[in-house]
């Protein structure tokens, strides 16, 4: 307010201001010198403005950092994003990977495993089977002591030797037990105990058929009866048929066992056939060996079955059809001797 009016004016005019002696290099001014009072306004105007640009200079500055700062983070989110999902993409196909390969190789081993597994499982059941049949075989040897120990050595060998070879038969087996009038009931017993021991070590049952039921019935009656029988039994599961008094058969129905007893092409391989042949002498002697024994078998049958009066028809037995039977059923011909302490009636 001071600089305000023409009084103020008078008053700085007549009041002039000392100068005090500085030690400085400004020149001397000269006499009559008036300062100029709009001079610090106008310096203190120029450094606001100075100071406001600076000041709107370094704002701008600082908010130009802040936008670039922004700018930049708003870009790195996207990278980021995209990084991230870049890594998740990578880990979805090595996990993908992971479980191609695991699906791949999982079968290969447990189906590697597998027949070891079977292995011991099929081990571990014909142990259980030859353990079971070996338990019956020695029963009914201290039962039928009076018989000769080739007959247990020799069938119960071959028995077990089918036993033992379960799952790789190529043939089925066939034992052939033969006897004199005088053993008529010890053949009998005997083979049907030895099939049942069979059958039981299997927890199967023995398939039984009576010669002696069937032979005044016509050939091709029988023929279709036995083939029933043995086709019947054998695909529900059991393992063991037992024929008895084979003599009897009608000639012409025994051709059916062509079928049962072949070597190579028989109908069911997995099974044991037990035949029996009881001869017209009272005895056998004991002194026969085991090829004598068979010989007397082969030519009682082939006088049995070849004294037909068409030799030449279908339903009848000739020679070479007699060859070709007795070849497949003639594999074990075993004597069987007279017991003591049988059941009367029935074994």
């Amino acid at each position: 307010c001071l600089l305000t009016g023409n009084s103020s004016i008078n008053f700085l005019q007549e009041n002039p201001i000392k100068e005090k002696a500085y030690d400085s290099d400004e020149p001397e001014k000269p006499a009559g010198y008036q300062p100029n009072i709009y001079t610090p306004l106008k310096e203190r105007k120029a450094d606001f403005l100075e100071k406001n640009q600076e000041h709107h200079s370094v704002t701008s500055q600082s908010r130009s950092k802040f936008q670039d700062q922004s700018r930049t983070g708003k870009q790195s989110q996207p990278l980021a994003k995209k990084d991230g999902k870049s890594k998740r993409g990578f880990h979805k196909i090595w996990t993908l990977l992971l479980v191609l390969l695991i699906s791949i190789l999982l079968p290969y081993v447990l189906w590697s495993r597998i027949p070891s597994l079977l292995d011991a499982t099929l081990s571990s059941r014909d142990t259980q089977i030859l353990q079971a049949f070996r338990a019956q075989m020695k029963k009914l040897r201290n039962t039928y002591q009076s018989q000769d120990p080739n007959l247990w050595k020799r069938t119960h060998v071959f028995l077990e030797k089918h036993l033992n070879a379960s799952h790789l038969h190529v043939e089925p087996a066939i034992l052939l037990f033969t006897a004199g009038q005088e053993a008529e009931k010890a053949l009998r017993c005997l083979s049907n105990e030895i099939a049942d021991a069979f059958a039981f070590s299997q927890n199967a049952t023995t398939i039984k058929i009576n010669g002696a039921d069937k032979a005044i019935l016509d050939s091709d009656v029988v023929k279709l009866e036995v083939d029933d029988e043995l086709s019947s039994g054998f695909r529900e599961g059991r393992k063991v048929a037992v024929v008895h008094r084979f003599e009897l058969l009608p000639a012409g129905s025994t051709l059916i066992f062509y079928k049962y007893c072949d070597h190579e092409n028989a109908a069911f391989k997995d099974v044991v056939l037990l035949l029996t042949v009881l001869l017209d002498e009272q005895s056998l002697r004991k002194s026969l060996t085991l090829q004598e024994v068979e010989e007397k078998v082969r030519d009682f049958l082939w006088a049995k079955f070849t004294s037909s009066d068409v030799p030449s028809s279908y339903n009848s037995m000739d020679t070479d059809k007699l060859s070709g039977l007795w070849s497949r059923i003639s594999h074990l011909v075993l004597p069987v001797w007279p017991e003591k302490g049988l059941p009367v009636e029935g074994c």
